[in-house]
């Protein structure tokens, strides 16, 4: 569910859908960054890429906001900040009746130079500084969903101190892009987003994801939100660009998100976040909607996921990479963060790690299941 059936055009082009993105030092190449997304919930092993689509992923320098700004980095000025983009595409796959079936891959660098692969091929193709793999991986998110969502709908934490991870076994379309961090410009503090486009003369962003639940646990709810109570905003959202949001929704997102982040505090009885009249204390750190890293700090796989926002907010110096690794539990620092601040104890969702946890070397996804659990009707 990280970002799994995100709205209601996910769920219609489920092809285009980001189920996941992660971001981390490399952890046996130093000076590399690893870039993941998967997509395609519920995939089988005989599904390709689409040929029709382009796999980005954008990276941009950070600066910091003043202390006590309630958005803790800025991806710099509001037109043309400096970004490095990369584009993967698709060939379209051998006949459907090839098994397995064939399809190339080209991987562009932010200054033009390209890398060819090999769908499914485990060495990926490599140059330039920039090393790819494409095919069908386990799915690594560790969540209870059906727990999460009781939540949501019950007011009442319905988490139990064993958890499930919903579906385990199902499998996603994995994209690892490893690269040099010389191909930076210098940079050490970066936010990463991953896109999907339409391919063409005209690109259509289909979907944008930074970091995980911000859709479907934190935009999704309808019900607390006093403004938009009727308003699907999670494809609208997925239409903006993650580091500059038009002015157009920027209330209808706020409105939400003061609404939905007010219930996740309440929900252990007491209010760790007070809301004043700028609204919710967290509102302007989730709409800056990028994982940050710190290339300078070495992969941590435990623990750094949000820690440099949250060192901002307190005013003091982060002491990791940032980022998300795969086997981070990233769930349970969401709800600790969202329900208690911190201040009491970990909110598990009695889930602490896949069943297929990723490796530390290229490409870390790891392998699919050749029988994964059949995609529930109602999705």
């Amino acid at each position: 569910m990280s970002d799994h059936i995100s709205g209601p055009r996910a769920l219609a082009n489920a092809i285009a859908d980001i189920t996941d993105v992660f971001a981390f030092p490399s952890p046996d190449r130093a000076n590399h960054l690893v870039l993941v997304m998967n997509t395609l919930p519920f995939a089988k092993v005989s599904n390709a890429f689409s040929e029709g689509l382009i796999y980005r992923f954008r990276l941009r320098p950070l600066t910091a906001n003043a202390p006590g700004d309630r958005a803790p980095f800025s991806a710099g000025p509001e037109h043309g900040a400096e970004e490095f983009v990369f584009d993967c595409v698709f060939s379209p796959p051998t006949s459907a009746d090839a098994h397995p079936f064939e399809q190339e891959g080209t991987c562009t660098t932010p200054s033009g130079e390209s890398v060819a692969f090999r769908v499914n091929d485990e060495e990926g193709g490599s140059g330039h500084g920039m090393r790819v793999f494409a095919g069908a991986r386990w799915d690594p998110f560790i969540l209870d969903a059906p727990a999460a969502l009781k939540t949501v709908a019950t007011g009442q934490l319905a988490f139990a101190e064993l958890g499930a991870i919903y579906m385990d076994g199902k499998n996603v379309l994995g994209l690892v892009v490893e690269i040099d961090t010389a191909l930076l410009g210098g940079a050490t503090l970066v936010g990463v987003i991953a896109e999907t486009l339409t391919r063409g003369t005209f690109n259509v962003r289909i979907e944008r994801v930074g970091r995980p639940e911000v859709k479907n646990l934190m935009l999704g709810p309808k019900q607390f939100d006093p403004v938009n109570q009727d308003l699907e905003i999670r494809d609208l959202y997925n239409m903006e660009d993650a580091f500059h949001i038009q002015h157009g929704y920027e209330g209808a997102y706020r409105a939400r998100l003061n609404a939905n982040l007010a219930f996740w505090d309440g929900l252990d009885g007491r209010t760790d976040w007070p809301i004043n009249g700028n609204g919710h204390p967290l509102t302007e750190l989730v709409l800056a909607d990028y994982l940050v890293l710190d290339l300078t700090k070495p992969y941590q796989e435990k623990g750094s996921f949000l820690e440099i926002e949250l060192a901002a907010r307190q005013g003091r110096a982060h002491e990791t990479c940032g980022g998300r690794a795969i086997n981070d539990d990233v769930m349970d620092k969401f709800f600790t963060t969202l329900i208690n601040a911190g201040n009491g104890p970990v909110i598990s969702d009695g889930v602490d790690r896949s069943s297929r946890p990723a490796s530390r070397s290229f490409p870390y996804l790891s392998p699919p299941n050749p029988n994964p659990p059949e995609k529930p009707e109602h999705h």
